[in-house]
């Protein structure tokens, strides 16, 4: 008899598939008002980041984001003119930035991984145009802030996980997949791309509306066809 894909047992959202709740204590944005300067109270290290965190003081409470390279306890951060959180539109182009606002006063939703930054590229009127770590290009409000410098933590993949268990407890706090089996090499009751048959499954376009036991392969696709 078969048994549950694992899309299937995971969705069920029982605790073995469930995330550690403490791991996800810390919301990181600024808030929608800020004025003056802040303080660097405390880094915090993060099960649930890629970065150390910053825990910043100021006038209206505190809030966190991800620690900047060279920052540390008992650091000013201004939140006008030339600090270190500032709108787009004030910052000179070719300036490393990260926590970058989707739309202005919602926080900071890009750029937020260790070691990771974006550029502001060009400003063409009264849009910004900032380069994003894929290499892109991406279109962003003036009034959209973001944190001025390039966040802590960038050696953190250069290092070899040795062991397996260091692994499992990585992906372990964030409730990731691992180890992943490959499909071909499961049993076809198991899995549609299941049995060995020629192990070369060709490339399967998932409907948009299948159900998790069938929705494997290619989801969502960009496009299809061959490429010309």
């Amino acid at each position: 008899m078969g048994k549950r894909i694992i899309q299937q047992r995971r969705g069920r959202g029982t605790s073995t598939y469930r995330v550690r709740k403490s791991s996800f204590r810390y919301r990181l944005c600024f808030p929608r008002v800020m004025e003056g300067e802040g303080e660097v109270v405390k880094l915090i290290n993060s099960a649930a980041h890629t970065a150390p965190l910053a825990k910043v003081k100021y006038s209206g409470g505190v809030f966190y984001i991800p620690a900047a390279k060279g920052m540390f306890e008992g650091q000013k951060v201004e939140f006008e003119g030339k600090g270190s959180i500032r709108k787009l539109g004030e910052i000179p182009v070719k300036t490393k930035v990260y926590c970058i606002e989707s739309r202005p006063g919602d926080g900071g939703k890009f750029v937020k991984s260790g070691g990771s930054y974006a550029i502001v590229n060009r400003i063409v009127g009264e849009k910004v145009f900032v380069l994003m770590p894929s290499k892109r290009e991406k279109e962003f409000n003036p009034e959209c802030r973001a944190v001025v410098g390039v966040i802590a933590g960038e050696g953190r993949l250069d290092k070899p996980i040795a062991k397996a268990g260091k692994k499992f407890y990585i992906k372990k706090a964030k409730s990731k997949l691992w180890p992943r089996t490959s499909a071909v090499k499961m049993n076809a009751i198991d899995h549609p791309f299941g049995s060995g048959r020629g192990k070369n499954p060709k490339s399967k376009i998932a409907k948009r509306n299948a159900p998790p036991g069938r929705k494997v392969g290619l989801l969502r696709p960009r496009r299809t066809g061959k490429r010309k």
